[in-house]
């Protein structure tokens, strides 16, 4: 499974970890991700996404409805 939000798109990132003695080595940096279920009133029913915790406050902040219709014109399937 990928480690990408729905919503917002977060995915790793990639940096180097630095130690004292100045020496760089690659390091891999995973976002929040949280499985979450939201029941949507229109359609009657639950839905489970996996989400960062940023895409949890979008979808408290515009709402389930409004977040979905932009994943659908998006092309993902809910």
């Amino acid at each position: 499974m990928s480690k990408v939000c729905v919503v917002t798109g977060k995915g790793p990132m990639v940096g180097n970890k630095v130690s004292h003695s100045n020496r760089k080595t690659k390091k891999r940096t995973l976002p929040n991700l949280q499985s979450h279920r939201f029941f949507v009133p229109n359609e009657n029913r639950w839905v489970k996404l996996r989400l960062s915790t940023a895409g949890i406050r979008t979808i408290d902040k515009r709402g389930i409805d409004a977040v979905l219709r932009d994943l659908r014109a998006k092309g993902v399937k809910v």
